[in-house]
């Protein structure tokens, strides 16, 4: 019983979880909880039973740290756990504060009574792993709290406060005093009552609280899940789950519940979400950078240049709350990035998810200046200027001569070498790339660029700080691209040869996007600025005269179409309108090329489209992996799905490698490469995907 302490107040048993940080319930506190409820049923003079946890958690639901362990299926299960305080002789009351989620929540629901303190946080929210609550959350919440609102909490996942837990009869009571001094005299109330046990699964769930009647309203709902989840099966499932506590018995209906978590266990979906979740966890572990390496204090950042990125980048600090000096060269520059700030948190604050004094508290954290001097105090400071080395080496000469010892310097660089980046100071030591994706406030991904003389602490400090920022920093080595953007130009390289052999722009994103990618390479093209991509390809493929690519990119650049910002890119758009509209001129432009190539335009299946992209990205990931600028297959995939628009569902490339089979991954590429218009050279397996394909083996381990 050492995850759980057992006393008695008078005639109340409290047993209390301590299983940190979020009492996750793994097998020594399952085993603390039976012999605790148990104890307090032998004993003649308790009357009633308390559990609760600590002030931050009653329960998080399952221990994360024993997924996949003997241990996580030990008996007593939650199951076991749930009928034993379910059937109790005496009261059970679960005395909730901080949070209580999944099976944490579903402890508290197999209760006779709740006691929860104000802002406590009450879900369910296993859909995000593809799973659905399995220990008869989808058939008590709904005889709890109504089938709507349980309806919605378990597709969506979102939790909700005690204050509207109360409302919708979750809770019996709140107390704004000690929480378990409020527990016990419920607790006494209830004996004094006549000692009552009810039990949700007795209970039917309310007509009431299905609008418009049982069967209109989950047709309704079912049409709203499946336009809304779609490539998601969970949230379907969870629905079939309610409906059936609606409709059916409730020994019935955990049948049901039952045998849908073991079908979406099996599910790749739910492997790919699991995969993810795990994923996001292992990034921040770095083999030679131990927990407990020092780290230097932020407490002010600096941002040079007040553009998108800049801007952007500025938010994330402040909302943060670290203060930020913002650099510009020009006046009118310099304004018009902090209106474009300001304006952002005024629409943010329009929607009702912001109060005006906190767009004002966030703006107060910026200070615009147009000297250098004025960051010297920062403690990082992130440059966001043009992507060209010869600039960036006039930003970092002057940071070298004007930070204080032992600032942070941080290149936002997106392909370009941060050794060489480093090289233009005197404390290479201090210098880091990080990557931010646009647009810098709403992105997830946070490319960590360590260079060969980054200092321990400074890569240790910078991925502390991602956390802090609400980014998912991702460690990778130096080389052209680092890791999303060195992929995604085989990626690009391979959707302009599909042009080239007869796709459309619109064919090609159809099928990615249909497969799961939030946006195709040509809209995405459109989106970034097609003249981006035509900058870099000018510097990269002087420096690679060998490799070939599909000039169509160029030629589209040489006609000024570079994208939604000229109207015109792949696709022609209308003034307000980023509607992606076929163009002719660039099915002309196209036809054209392929004359010139002496291509015949052939019919390309949507499969076909898919792989060559998708292995595109693979083969480049396993080169990565060989030459160390990944640290791990997941980090790859936490890449991809954090800043690149892949389905989460999917699990990332390197994973959807696994699922195909790395044998099958070959056999593929060897049929692409026979194709009479390929580059073999292209399709030729990376030497780690080669090896673990013919040892069977996987690059997710």
């Amino acid at each position: 019983m050492t995850q759980t302490h057992y006393r008695q107040d008078g005639d109340i048993a409290v047993i209390t979880m301590d299983n940190p940080p979020v009492n996750g319930l793994g097998f020594d506190l399952r085993v603390g909880i039976d012999a605790g409820i148990r104890r307090a049923l032998a004993e003649p003079t308790v009357t009633a039973i308390v559990l609760t946890g600590t002030a931050r958690a009653f329960s998080g639901g399952a221990d994360i740290r024993e997924f996949n362990s003997p241990k996580a299926f030990a008996e007593p299960s939650l199951h076991d756990l749930i009928g034993l305080i379910e059937d109790a002789p005496k009261p059970v009351i679960a005395a909730v504060a901080g949070l209580a989620l999944g099976g944490g929540n579903e402890l508290a629901l197999a209760c006779h009574y709740r006691v929860g303190l104000p802002g406590t946080q009450i879900g369910l929210p296993e859909v995000n792993l593809g799973l659905l609550p399995g220990a008869g959350g989808t058939q008590r919440l709904p005889r709890a709290i109504g089938a709507a609102k349980a309806l919605d909490m378990i597709v969506t996942g979102n939790p909700i406060r005690a204050e509207e837990a109360l409302t919708l009869g979750y809770f019996d009571s709140l107390t704004d005093a000690d929480l378990l001094a409020g527990a016990a005299a419920f607790a006494r109330k209830v004996v004094a009552d006549g000692s009552k046990r009810p039990r949700l699964r007795d209970r039917t769930v309310s007509p009431d609280s299905m609008p418009g009647g049982v069967d209109a309203f989950f047709a309704a709902a079912r049409d709203h899940v499946d336009k809304t989840y779609r490539g998601y099966p969970a949230p379907m499932k969870c629905l079939e789950c309610v409906e059936a506590a609606v409709k059916k018995p409730f020994d019935e209906g955990m049948k049901v519940e039952r045998s849908l978590f073991d079908e979406l266990v099996e599910s790749v979906s739910s492997k790919a979400l699991r995969h993810a979740f795990f994923s996001e966890r292992a990034a921040s572990k770095i083999p030679d950078v131990p927990d407990d390496t020092p780290q230097r204090p932020i407490r002010s950042a600096a941002v040079i240049g007040a553009g998108t990125m800049g801007g952007g980048i500025t938010m994330n600090f402040i909302n943060a709350g670290i203060p930020v000096v913002l650099l510009e060269m020009k006046q009118e520059a310099l304004d018009r990035g902090v209106a474009t700030i300001r304006r952002n948190y005024e629409n943010t604050a329009k929607k009702g998810r912001m109060t005006q004094e906190e767009v004002e508290q966030r703006m107060a954290l910026i200070k615009p200046t147009m000297t250098y001097a004025d960051l010297s105090q920062a403690d990082i400071v992130v440059e966001a200027v043009f992507e060209d080395m010869a600039v960036k080496k006039t930003v970092f000469e002057t940071l070298d001569a004007t930070m204080k010892p032992g600032a942070i310097l941080a290149s936002n660089t997106s392909t370009l070498d941060v050794d060489k980046i480093a090289a233009f100071t005197k404390r290479p030591q201090d210098v880091i790339g990080t990557h931010f994706f646009s647009p810098a406030n709403v992105m997830r991904l946070l490319e960590v660029v360590r260079g060969a003389k980054t200092g321990k602490d400074v890569l240790a400090t910078t991925m502390a700080l991602s956390k802090k920022i609400k980014k998912i920093g991702v460690v990778s080595g130096v080389c052209d691209g680092f890791i999303g953007n060195r992929m995604i130009e085989q990626y690009s390289r391979q959707a302009g040869f599909l042009l080239e052999e007869g796709c459309s722009p619109q064919q090609v994103d159809g099928a990615i996007e249909r497969w799961g990618f939030a946006m195709g390479p040509f809209r995405m093209g459109d989106l970034a600025g097609n003249d981006v991509g035509w900058l870099i390809r000018k510097r990269r493929y002087v420096e690679k005269p060998d490799l070939r690519y599909s000039k169509t990119a160029d030629l589209l650049c040489e006609l000024g179409r570079y994208g939604q910002k000229t109207s015109a890119g792949w696709y022609d758009y209308k003034a307000g309108d980023r509607t992606a509209y076929p163009s002719p001129v660039v099915e002309a432009m196209l036809a054209t090329e392929r004359a010139r190539l002496g291509i015949t335009p052939r019919k390309i299946s949507d499969e076909e489209i898919v792989n060559r992209l998708l292995l595109a990205l693979v083969n480049e990931g396993a080169q990565l992996l060989d030459e160390g600028i990944a640290l791990r297959a997941s980090d790859i995939d936490i890449i991809y799905l954090s800043g690149y628009g892949f389905a989460r569902f999917r699990g990332g490339p390197m994973f959807y490698a696994d699922t195909l089979g790395l044998p099958k991954v070959v056999e593929i590429m060897k049929g692409f490469a026979a194709n009479p218009h390929a580059d073999p050279a292209f399709w030729t397996p990376a030497p780690l995907l080669a090896r673990l394909a013919a040892e069977g083996k996987r690059f997710n381990a």
